[in-house]
């Protein structure tokens, strides 16, 4: 079987006249119809379900997007456009991944494991493809880059397809709401604005936080799943914009060592209390230093991991050693060079 024709298997003519048909309203319950239609097949979103009008990219898919054409009597796809009832896009760039979603999700014919999941439980691989798109990046790999990218994109699709099938939203409405997000941040390019800069954006953000939380706190809307380290990061940075910070790297250096003395003194039940502000006294100072704290861990992980990895193809017997012979053997790999 060709991939097109793997693309449409399954795709009954039933799937795409219903909502081929004027009392469809873009609606429908067997595929990523409704909204979705409406934002990613142009002007489908009454006349097929997006699953279908994806597949125009495809030879298969074709052939589904003239049916549809004709039915509603426009014969040329392609000829569709001002006013016409069907614009089959050149090329839908995220419909195709949308209908393979609609698949796997459905009730019936659908995957056992992808149409049983929530929110909840996909979030985990939704942080997880995030860090591998980071990863890529620091390896310079572009070929892993757009891999992760994908894997990335479909963590999006999944959240959006669950969100729809609840009535909440589609990914349509996600795409609508960046955009109007990124215009709103923007107005000295899409609006009426003559400059921009730093501060403007901090006041458009300020006011998106005071309409979604209902205060508008320098600190309100820093999302408590960020990395502990971003996070304590950013909450800093917020604090500084209004005032609250040290005037240079000084201050959070001395109060490393406040808080070290804090730690050594602590008792057993207060002890992980005082590690924790002596932590983020020391993302202050990297913060100070111009230097990422996530990234400056991220890195010494790595060299860990190399200098160890170092250890251990020096002998064979590496688990044997005593305690002494490990120490030289790390001074070792400390002054040899890192691949």
């Amino acid at each position: 079987m060709t991939r097109d024709a793997r693309a449409t298997d399954g795709i009954s003519d039933r799937d795409i006249r219903h909502s081929a048909g004027p009392a469809s309203g873009g609606g429908g319950d067997d595929g990523a119809t409704g909204a979705t239609g409406r934002h990613f097949g142009s002007d489908v979103s009454t006349r097929a379900d997006i699953d279908r009008a994806a597949l125009a990219t495809t030879t298969a898919g074709q052939h589904a997007v003239a049916e549809v054409c004709t039915e509603v009597g426009q014969t040329d796809p392609a000829a569709a456009g001002d006013g016409g009832d069907l614009v089959a896009p050149p090329r839908d760039i995220v419909g195709r991944i949308v209908g393979i979603m609609a698949r796997l999700r459905d009730p019936e014919r659908g995957c056992e494991w992808d149409r049983v999941q929530t929110f909840e439980t996909i979030a985990p691989y939704t942080i997880e493809e995030a860090y591998e798109v980071a990863d890529a990046i620091a390896r310079g790999d572009m070929t892993d880059l757009k891999d992760e990218l994908g894997d990335l994109l479909l963590q999006v699709v999944f959240h959006s397809r669950i969100a729809e099938e609840a009535g909440l939203f589609d990914l349509g409405d996600v795409v609508d709401a960046i955009s109007d997000k990124m215009e709103r941040r923007h107005p000295h390019i899409f609006g009426d604005a003559e400059v921009g800069g730093h501060h403007l954006w901090e006041q458009v953000k300020a006011a998106e936080r005071r309409e979604k939380t209902g205060q508008g706190g320098a600190l309100a809307g820093v999302a408590l799943g960020l990395p502990a380290l971003a996070r304590a990061e950013k909450l800093q940075k917020r604090a500084a914009r209004v005032g609250f910070d040290w005037p240079d790297a000084a201050g959070p250096r001395a109060k490393i060592d406040e808080e070290l003395a804090e730690v050594e003194a602590a008792s057993d039940a207060d002890r992980m209390e005082e590690v924790g502000d002596l932590l983020f006294s020391v993302v202050n100072w990297a913060r100070h230093l111009g230097i990422d704290p996530e990234a400056a861990l991220r890195a010494a992980n790595a060299k860990f991991e190399r200098r160890f990895a170092a250890m251990e193809a020096e002998d064979a017997n590496f688990g044997d050693r005593t305690l002494a012979e490990l120490e030289e053997a790390w001074v070792r790999a400390k002054i040899s060079p890192l691949p």
